[in-house]
């Protein structure tokens, strides 16, 4: 049985603007109004493979918060909401338990018995990913947009039919 929404905010926090998805999620989370009961937000910040056990645990739905990479039109701080499937995934991502990205996580799923399930990317644009803490002005300005498009998203799964039910 699948377990609802899974909200993932991943990046490292001692690279700038990296630390955009971990940012997200915190403000996510400090939002008064709760989730829905069957949305889980959690900062994952480097711990790939824990991202990976708790997809392969069962999600139907689930919204990525990371930096993109810039697609020569959008400025640092652009924001980008993307649906990832099977075939945009680099099958080549390198497999590294101490330190996986969210590519090599998805990518990996299906051998470690899981599948890929709705997947969503609200991305940003970053503008410095040189060794420090704190995002930069430009990405710091983007994470209410950001959270503005996680919550779209989530509004867009409540409005869907439940996946998660069963018949006996």
């Amino acid at each position: 049985m699948t377990a609802g929404v899974l909200v993932a905010g991943v990046g490292n926090m001692f690279l700038h603007d990296d630390g955009f998805g971990p940012e997200v999620a915190r403000h996510l989370a400090a939002q008064p109004r709760p989730p829905a009961s069957d949305v889980r937000v959690v900062d994952y910040g480097i711990r790939g493979m824990h991202l990976a056990y708790d997809l392969l645990a069962g999600v139907d739905t689930l919204i990525l918060v990371d930096t993109v990479p810039p697609d020569g039109t959008s400025a640092p701080g652009s924001i980008r909401v993307l649906q990832v499937s099977s075939a945009d995934l680099d099958s080549r991502a390198s497999f590294d338990p101490h330190g996986m990205d969210p590519a090599a996580v998805l990518v990996r799923l299906r051998s470690m018995g899981g599948s890929l399930p709705a997947t969503y990317v609200v991305g940003c644009v970053p503008a410095d990913l040189s060794e420090g803490i704190g995002l930069s002005p430009a990405v710091a300005a983007a994470v209410p947009e950001a959270v503005t498009a996680v919550g779209s998203l989530l509004g867009q799964q409540s409005s869907a039919p439940n996946r998660s039910s069963t018949s006996n």
